[in-house]
């Protein structure tokens, strides 16, 4: 396999096409002929450029082939074409867009087609990065919380981990920097490890991504696109400051990043620390303090062959572990027991380009190298190193009449070590491969997309410990392996009235700690035992979705059913083992069912004023009727918006209030307890000014302004009684420079 990668990459970089073109036009609005200063991009070749003060764009050294352009703008229908370039030409085109109450839409490329969002067979949210920022979240992990359908299992405000309409762990991917995030994620209070700076933006796939993405996308894919690279011929910096009342914290990022024709490379560094949080009631949580520090960096190169992207990102975060409200201080410094984690993503993105088709090689290596200190600060009681190596080959096949057809092989070779005298989980070795291939077709108002996919793991782990005592754990040889299919629909009924229908299967081969583990998880106060006969979880979704979208009022109702076979989950038993409770791995089939509720409304003429509301619900149950595991309340969330684009000396100001109303969570599992009803009052207001003739971004942002007292269902630190955060006000400056 690793002689065929070679291969496929050398064969990529001797492949020739013929010469460049040019894309040029101008951009004006519908309704009155005003030049717009738009954005013009390409996704498939990360590039782009902004029409200047005449509406007036040009965008050279584009290679042959077929490429979708997207012209969009705030304020504006963002509308897509999807252009031939062959043989040196140079395309002219004169560009309208119309006003548009709703957001602005951005092409998806979570899914292989890189349509709109409107455009989409297979529904796809989208957040921006000034959506995650002015959210008011301390992470990544609690901004994705925005999106209906989205949750967060937390740990204090330093962990967390997404949850997809009741799924989560190992059944909801993480991509980052186009390849599968790897971090020992089957543990609870194993976050992310990815910061919010540096990131695009965040698209989320809700249920089963196994035709996509193989194994651990049952539930869904967490797909975030990292920074992009300045236009042709800039040079950007800037530096951003952020300031917590709350954790008394604070983050600071510096950026850098240029774009000539050819090279092009961007660097970010990015430091945060924080103090014990406040809850409601005026208490700090002991040990909730963190601290991080982030490095991104990306160089990258097109010629009329070939664009390739080398991207890195180091994250080491160093995380308190909550277990009481004990010692009031608002020292930075760790104490036991806390998390140190050292997490390295390498990442080779190569687009080859062969006239009418294009070949997509993706290589990358992972390292995650995780400790947990409980008694000693220098000596870890888990100490584990995961390595990762990667790869995703995938052609895109010429369009064939209103067919787009995508062929790909991806697949991962992983080693599991450990360097701590007592473990949980054993040394191990995985091997995953996976083929699938997908097609897209399209007619005026009609679009099918469908695909089917085959996938293997395999894995192998070493004996622990001597046969018959306590520890034990017995080496396991075994194989996964699963076939999915996919198949969706999308139907415009009338206009701009919608309907999607997507049936999709998926799977999940069972992880290491569910296969073997057997020890104390420190992080989670508890003694956990594997089962090695578990099988692979197979689950079946049905996906309904209907949506109404004109220039002044959107309205949508997505609703789903998911049926598990083999649901894997963790109980307790009645068992003491070195003064801990000893939790086991067991199977029982589940099924899911719930959905999205919302409306935006803009009215005329009032472009600068936004109402939006929306309601969640997911229900999750075992078949002989008992309620799954941390499972997400039922929720309501309204939002006020208001919106200028420029009010003196003022830019782009904008206010929002959002009210997320919580219900109470009575469908509890046998080992939960009931949780009450609560409510939040989130405000952000910004704008962008010169200060010194620099471009200057000022950001207010307060989450839980009534500084209510709450516990969260998904909180892991319900169990010990401790609330979530009060009040949080985070205060901004970023400088262009």
């Amino acid at each position: 396999m690793k002689k065929y990668i070679l291969l496929l990459i050398v064969s990529s970089y001797i492949t020739t096409v013929s010469s460049q073109n040019t894309l040029e036009g101008s951009i004006f609005a519908s309704n009155n002929q005003n030049p717009l200063e738009a954005t013009v991009y390409i996704p498939l070749l990360e590039k782009g450029t902004v029409a200047n003060f005449d509406g007036n764009f040009k965008i050279n050294n584009i290679p042959n082939g077929n490429y979708i352009i997207a012209y969009t703008m705030v304020g504006y229908a963002t509308i897509t074409e999807n252009i031939a370039f062959n043989e040196g030409a140079v395309i002219l085109r004169n560009i309208e867009l119309d006003q548009a109450a709703i957001e602005m839409e951005e092409v998806i490329i979570s899914t292989p087609f890189h349509k709109l969002q409107r455009d989409n067979v297979m529904k796809v949210e989208r957040l921006s990065a000034s959506d995650i920022s002015n959210s008011g979240a301390l992470t990544l992990a609690g901004g994705i919380t925005e999106i209906p359908g989205v949750s967060t299992i937390s740990t204090g405000v330093g962990i967390g981990k997404p949850v997809i309409r009741g799924l989560s762990s190992n059944r909801v991917l993480t991509y980052t920097q186009g390849v599968r995030l790897e971090n020992q994620q089957f543990g609870g209070e194993h976050g992310l490890g990815i910061n919010a700076e540096g990131v695009a933006s965040i698209e989320v796939i809700k249920g089963p991504a196994s035709l996509l993405y193989g194994s651990d996308a049952l539930g869904g894919v967490l797909y975030i696109n990292p920074e992009r690279f300045a236009p042709e011929h800039q040079t950007k910096a800037s530096i951003k400051s952020v300031y917590n009342t709350n954790t008394l914290g604070s983050s600071t990022t510096l950026g850098l990043k240029s774009s000539q024709s050819k090279f092009k490379f961007l660097f970010r560094g990015t430091h945060a620390t924080h103090s014990d949080y406040k809850t409601g009631n005026n208490e700090r949580v002991t040990h909730s303090r963190f601290n991080e520090n982030d490095i991104k960096a990306a160089f990258g190169y097109q010629n009329k062959t070939i664009k390739s992207s080398l991207r890195y990102n180091y994250n080491q975060s160093k995380i308190g572990i909550p277990e009481e409200i004990g010692e009031q201080t608002t020292s930075k410094e760790m104490e036991l027991p806390y998390q140190k984690i050292d997490n390295h993503i390498l990442s080779l993105d190569n687009k080859v380009f062969l006239n009418n088709a294009s070949l997509n090689i993706v290589l990358s290596y992972l390292f995650n190298d995780r400790n947990e200190f409980e008694d000693d600060f220098k000596i870890p009681e888990l100490h584990l190193r995961l390595n990762t190596y990667g790869y995703n080959i995938r052609f895109n096949v010429p369009d064939i009449k209103n067919f787009e057809t995508v062929v790909a092989v991806q697949g991962m070779y992983q080693t599991n070590k450990n360097f701590s005298e007592e473990i949980l989980i054993p040394d191990a070795i995985t091997n995953d491969f996976g083929i699938m291939g997908t097609t897209h077709y399209h007619l005026d108002k009609i679009s099918f997309q469908g695909g089917i996919r085959y996938d293997t793991r395999s894995l192998k782990t070493e004996e622990f410990g001597i046969y018959g005592t306590q520890d034990y754990i017995a080496s396991i040889d075994k194989n996964f392996n699963s076939f999915n299919a996919a198949l969706g629909l999308k139907i415009d009924l009338l206009e701009s009235f919608y309907a999607r229908i997507n049936l999709a299967s998926g799977f999940r081969a069972p992880n290491l700690a569910e296969l073997a583990s057997n020890g104390v998880h420190e992080g989670t106060n508890r003694y956990e035992i594997g089962n090695a006969s578990l099988n692979n979880e197979q689950n079946f979704q049905i996906d309904t979705a209907l949506e109404f979208k004109n220039e002044h009022f959107e309205v949508f109702a997505n609703v789903f059913y998911n049926h598990i076979n083999q649901y894997i989950y963790i109980e307790p038993t009645d068992r003491i083992m070195e003064d801990y409770s000893v939790y086991i791995y067991t199977q029982e089939d589940a099924q899911l069912y719930g959905g999205e509720f919302g409306l935006h409304f803009h009215p005329h003429p009032l472009d600068w004023l936004h109402l939006s509301s929306s309601f969640e619900t997911v229900t999750g149950k075992q078949l002989n009727g008992d309620f799954l595991p941390l499972q997400p309340a039922n929720s309501l969330s309204n939002t006020l918006k208001i919106e200028f684009e420029k009010l003196g000396v003022f830019k782009k100001i904008f206010f929002l209030t959002r009210f997320k109303n919580t219900f109470k969570q009575n469908n509890v599992s046998a080992f939960e307890t009931p949780t009450g009803a609560y409510n939040l009052l989130n405000m952000a207001i910004g704008a962008q000014v010169k200060i010194l003739k620099l471009d200057t971004k000022l950001g207010i942002r307060a989450a839980n302004i009534t500084d209510q007292a709450y516990i969260s269902h998904l909180s892991r630190l319900k169990a010990d009684g401790i609330e979530n955060i009060g009040r949080s006000i985070n205060f901004s400056l970023q400088l262009q420079l």
